[in-house]
């Protein structure tokens, strides 16, 4: 079958008859199982996922939903659809779909994507890294897929080089309106979106702001259920404390009628290459979103840092992240003191960094363009021209992600104060490039240094 015949072929329902499979499913969509584990006091566990064949991702979705029972399963997109190359990932998908590195749901089309649904029990979400995500999520809603991942910032910036923030804010501004018109219909989409951003050693604070930035957008566009991620830093008290501001933030900068939840993205950064290191790591992070009243968390393997883990290593790292919801646990606590310090700091400059941007008028889209363009917004170690990228954090001692450098971000100078102290003599001591370099590499190789196995 050549390309124009097979992208042709795929031709989408109206959103109406599209609404109506989802009602016969008879499965729970994806919010509505984040608000069923969330009124049971647990935490919904979800592993990354997806292969290039129809026939191999049907097989791992089965073998994960019977051998590990996740709350919800993932369909990872491959980076040819993610950059809208669709006939790459055809080229790719006829010739060897091992070599994609996830499944190209527009080029399979939606009547392959309803198979994967009707395959398991647990609701799907669509994880990909796409500025323009119109089509897929198109083919998703098609497919009777009930979460989507992403946002006009946190899926640009990151990944792209040279696309115009108004471009990508513009594209996902569509995406959130048909949200919109579904939940019109009765049928309520997840949000997730990714302030995990580069996932390696963002600070809490431009995280969490970047997130409300996008939830505000996506709330006006009329979506109602919002997740926000955010990635385990590595410190216990601030990684709690960031969790806890997500309802907060919530409740300060979104309408009622929103549902919003916290999720945790289990550590990003360099993982420990001993499998029983990497295990401790695991469970941590489960606990630290127990701990921190996450709804949902994105697992992790023991194969993280040999490359793109087996479905075997997936199924233990669910069943392990699982093991901290157990009533064993309950006994578990954390320096409340602590994590309330951090909590107050946190809040305080997400909202120094999204006040002035919400000030400069009605049209936000606009005014988060022009903030990133002057520096006001900004984040750390962007693959985009259209972030200046001068944000550069660093760990303190206690391993806590703080500002080494705000750039231009807005905060008082007050919360840079803290910064610079808690940094001490860590601080000061990079100020020359290669010393910079260097710590920033142990930095990002954190916990391989806490189990010894990264030396400087």
């Amino acid at each position: 079958m050549d390309s124009d015949t097979r992208l042709r072929g795929n031709a989408l329902p109206k959103l109406a008859e599209s609404a109506a499979y989802i009602t016969s499913l008879g499965k729970p969509t994806a919010a509505e199982v984040l608000d069923r584990t969330r009124e049971r006091g647990r935490v919904a566990i979800q592993p990354r996922c997806g292969v290039g064949g129809h026939a191999e991702m049907l097989r791992l979705l089965r073998t994960l939903e019977a051998e590990a029972a996740p709350d919800i399963l993932t369909v990872t997109i491959d980076s040819h659809t993610r950059l809208r190359r669709f006939q790459q990932a055809l080229r790719a998908l006829n010739q060897n779909p091992a070599d994609l590195n996830g499944y190209p749901l527009v080029t399979h089309g939606w009547r392959r994507g309803r198979e994967l649904n009707e395959a398991v029990a647990a609701p799907l979400e669509i994880r990909h890294g796409s500025p323009d995500a119109e089509l897929l999520f198109g083919v998703s809603v098609a497919a009777g897929i009930t979460s989507f991942e992403g946002g006009g910032i946190s899926y640009n910036l990151p990944y792209s080089k040279d696309v115009p923030l108004a471009e990508s804010l513009a594209a996902w501004t569509t995406v959130d309106r048909v949200c919109g018109e579904l939940a019109e219909l009765g049928i309520v989409i997840d949000r997730e979106l990714f302030g995990t951003l580069t996932a390696v050693l963002v600070p809490p604070s431009i995280s969490l702001a970047i997130s409300v930035l996008e939830a505000v957008l996506a709330a006006r566009a009329g979506v109602r259920c919002i997740s926000v991620a955010y990635p385990q830093g590595g410190h216990l008290a601030q990684d709690v404390a960031a969790l806890r501001a997500i309802p907060l933030l919530a409740t300060r900068y979104l309408p009622a009628g929103v549902t919003t939840h916290a999720v945790l993205h289990e550590f990003m950064g360099v993982f420990p290459r001993r499998r029983g290191d990497a295990e401790d790591l695991i469970l941590y992070g489960a606990l630290v979103a127990r701990l921190g009243g996450a709804t949902k968390i994105i697992t992790k393997t023991h194969q993280e840092a040999a490359g793109i883990p087996d479905t075997q290593a997936n199924v233990e790292g669910l069943r392990l992240a699982d093991r901290a919801n157990s009533p064993l646990l309950d006994f578990l606590s954390v320096d409340e003191a602590r994590v309330q310090e951090e909590l107050e700091w946190i809040l305080a400059e997400v909202d120094e960094i999204v006040g002035p941007v919400l000030d400069r008028g009605e049209d936000l889209a606009a005014a988060v363009v022009e903030a990133f363009a002057d520096g006001t917004l900004d984040i750390p170690f962007s693959a985009s021209r259209h972030a200046r990228s001068e944000v550069i954090p660093a760990r303190d001692k206690q391993g806590a992600i703080r500002y080494l450098s705000a750039g231009r971000l807005p905060l008082s100078p007050r919360s840079t104060e803290r910064h610079r102290e808690l940094l001490g003599d860590d601080g000061s001591g990079r100020a020359g490039m290669g010393s910079l370099l260097a710590s920033l590499t142990a930095d990002v190789n954190y916990f391989p240094r806490l189990f010894e196995e990264y030396h400087r």
